[in-house]
């Protein structure tokens, strides 16, 4: 037993977040340090270098066999086995992670994301429920604390990855998620540094969901000391996100700094004074904050139960939109619509993350119809292919219903008239219309035309890759068209209003005057001349809120 031992490479103090802090209980604290000594030693084995697979493989069952045994030769093991005596918690979940130390020596690759997920659930979360267990935590906070623990896993996997590659050949950035380089050997070249970036983005677009799901954990836990470790972890997380936004890891590797370990640790005392607060709303907010849609004009008119709900649906519709524009794999971009199916799903049993408790109590109050979340999902799955290209008039009317028309619908029973249900289907085909003329250029860099291939074929334009079908002067011709449609559009939606509740709906009017200015500026700068995505002005901009400010 005693070849097993090796020094340690890490302490608890050198780890880039919170093990065992000052902050929690003495003997919780003391079980906390057993557990991560015996579990360092058993990483330290999978991640030694000098060792061949099958000798880790080895001494992992030995390690494994001494904690059930409570074998005295091996301190760590038999220190961990006094705690689970103790507190019924800490062999277990070791054991669990015993699984994915296993993996390590043998597999050194993820094929996708699910794969390392699946990773995660052996490698990080049983940590997570080792603090539960110990803490006699209710069953409500594994969820957020799963999320946490995955999202910490994955990080320090982005933190450590040149370290991983060039000494282990070990690489947990997903394989179809590198390929997106040219390959792992192109993804850590100086030369691909931007298509590096732009996956390195993508992978912490999905950890801060998980942080996000995770922001629930403190007001769920109990213990007011393990409450505090857990709102330091989650800021640390936080920080350490947004570093490696700012920096590359494959140069160099990224922690927080001082200021941010500091900021953790207040973040975490102010838990053993008191209990934080719900804040789905505040991540829901910050998102609508964050963007520069039009539509923030329109929902600072409303209640604030009103607003509340709206940035709810606001939020849904950029989280699934941006799955659908992300530059993953098309399928990781389904996979990730169908999780958002099955929260759709449990909406009112126990969804998961902040915006869909934020749906959930949208929909309680303003009885929203939640079919428009799948037609809506229906929407983002087509956008999600490699190559998009709608066939006739009744797909892109489809597809408008689908990708607008859901969110109009839902956005008038928030307004509280919802026999505006027509009004607000129309005015989305006319608004989706408008979104099609400004981003022609925009969709044909990803392969995607939204002009339909019969009205081309009928000026004699075939099909062709997206960015030759938008030069052919042709194509600028039933660009003209379209507009003249969303002009008629507008009409017939300033015709409907006259016998509608204009005050009630003035959230809908401010982004239809947003939408009519850009139809505007589009036409008058020609169809043929695009240069980039168009811009409205500042005059446009002081003229909407200019009428955000008068009532409707």
């Amino acid at each position: 037993m005693s070849t097993m031992a090796r020094e340690p490479t890490k302490t608890p103090k050198t780890e880039s977040f919170p093990v065992a802090s000052l902050v929690l209980s003495p003997e919780h604290r003391e079980a906390v340090l057993a557990f991560y000594a015996f579990v360092r030693m058993a990483d330290d084995i999978a991640d030694a270098a000098d060792l061949g697979a099958a000798e880790k493989l080895t001494r992992l069952e030995g390690l494994e066999q001494a904690l059930v045994a409570g074998d005295p030769r091996v301190p760590e093991a038999a220190r961990l086995h006094q705690v689970d005596r103790t507190y019924r918690a800490g062999i277990a979940q070791a054991r669990e992670m015993l699984r994915a130390f296993r993996q390590d020596a043998i597999k050194t690759r993820c094929n996708d994301w699910a794969d390392l997920l699946d990773y995660c659930r052996r490698s990080a979360n049983p940590a997570g429920h080792f603090l539960l267990q110990l803490h006699r935590e209710r069953a409500s906070a594994q969820g957020p604390a799963d999320a946490l623990c995955t999202a910490l896993q994955i990080l320090n996997h982005l933190q450590d990855c040149r370290e991983d590659h060039e000494r282990l050949g070990r690489i947990y950035i997903p394989v179809q998620w590198t390929m997106l380089c040219g390959g792992e050997r192109a993804f850590f070249t100086s030369a691909q540094a931007t298509a590096r970036r732009m996956v390195l983005d993508a992978m912490l677009d999905r950890i801060d969901d998980l942080i996000d799901q995770a922001r629930v954990l403190p007001e769920r836990l109990q213990n007011k000391r393990l409450r505090a470790q857990s709102m330091a972890t989650i800021v640390a997380a936080e920080r350490l996100s947004r570093r490696l936004r700012r920096t590359d890891p494959v140069v160099g590797r990224v922690d927080i700094g001082k200021a941010d370990a500091a900021r953790a640790f207040v973040t975490g005392l102010t838990g053993l004074v008191r209990k934080p607060g719900n804040g789905d709303a505040r991540i829901t907010a910050a998102v609508v904050r964050r963007s520069s849609s039009s539509f923030r004009l329109g929902m600072r008119s409303l209640s604030q139960e009103r607003r509340r709900a709206i940035h709810a649906v606001y939020a849904f519709c950029r989280a699934v939109d941006d799955i659908a524009d992300g530059i993953v794999p098309t399928s990781e971009k389904i996979r990730a619509l169908r999780d958002w199916r099955r929260e759709i799903d449990r909406l009112h049993r126990a969804p998961e993350t902040p915006i869909g408790r934020e749906l959930a109590r949208a929909s309680s109050l303003f009885r929203l119809p939640l079919d428009e979340c799948h037609a809506l999902l229906d929407g983002m799955e087509s956008d999600s292919a490699e190559r998009v290209r709608l066939k006739s008039d009744h797909e892109l009317h489809l597809y408008g219903r689908r990708v607008a028309g859901s969110v109009g619908t839902l956005s008038v029973h928030i307004f509280g008239v919802p026999k505006a249900r027509s009004f607000a289907l129309d005015l989305g085909r006319t608004l989706q219309l408008v979104n099609i003329l400004r981003d022609v250029d925009e969709d044909a860099a990803r392969e995607r035309v939204y002009i339909p291939l019969s009205r081309l074929a009928q000026l004699g334009v075939p099909d062709a890759p997206a960015t030759v079908l938008v030069a052919d002067p042709r194509f600028a011709r039933v660009c003209e068209v379209l507009a003249e449609e969303a002009r008629a559009g507008f009409a017939a939606a300033d015709e409907a209003l006259t016998r509608l509740d204009r005050a009630a709906l003035k959230p809908a009017i401010l982004m239809m005057e947003n939408y009519r200015r850009v139809l505007d500026r589009l036409t008058a700068r020609g169809w043929g001349t695009r240069q980039g995505r168009l811009q409205l002005t500042a005059a446009d901009k002081l003229h909407l809120l200019t009428r955000a400010m008068r009532p409707a």
